[in-house]
């Protein structure tokens, strides 16, 4: 079991950081995540770590785009999340704000996600830069 804190901030009830392994690590070795902000979380934490492959997975065979090329050099800085709503009994939205660095530059995305949920799986299906 890994130490590494995971990328997502998520942490225990008292404020200490989990470990990826306890946290994002599950869902990216094939655990459903259990709701659309765990989903949101462990896409990001895949972002920070370049795990391609989970995002295409955990992408709505709707919108998933043939291939995905991140953004070589980007450094992650933080996840916040503002809302996680459901708005049916298997759809929800999620905003937050994910701040990075890239050629020196600081970005901050500030989106409202769309998921869904097929046969037990969360999935991302697109969203609105806010």
């Amino acid at each position: 079991m890994s130490a590494t804190p995971c990328p997502c901030g998520r942490t225990t009830q008292k404020g200490q950081a989990l470990s990826l392994d306890a946290c994002c690590g599950l869902y990216h070795a094939g655990q459903p995540a259990p709701d659309a902000e765990s989903l949101m979380r462990s896409r990001y934490a895949a972002f920070v770590r370049g795990n391609v492959p989970y995002l295409l997975t955990t992408w709505h065979s709707s919108q998933r785009p043939a291939e995905l090329t991140l953004e070589a050099g980007a450094k992650w800085l933080g996840l916040e999340i503002k809302q996680h709503r459901m708005t049916g009994t298997d759809s929800a939205e999620v905003e937050f704000v994910a701040r990075f660095r890239v050629g020196g530059r600081a970005v901050r995305q500030h989106e409202r996600s769309r998921f869904v949920r097929e046969e037990g799986r969360w999935f991302y299906v697109d969203g609105d830069v806010l």
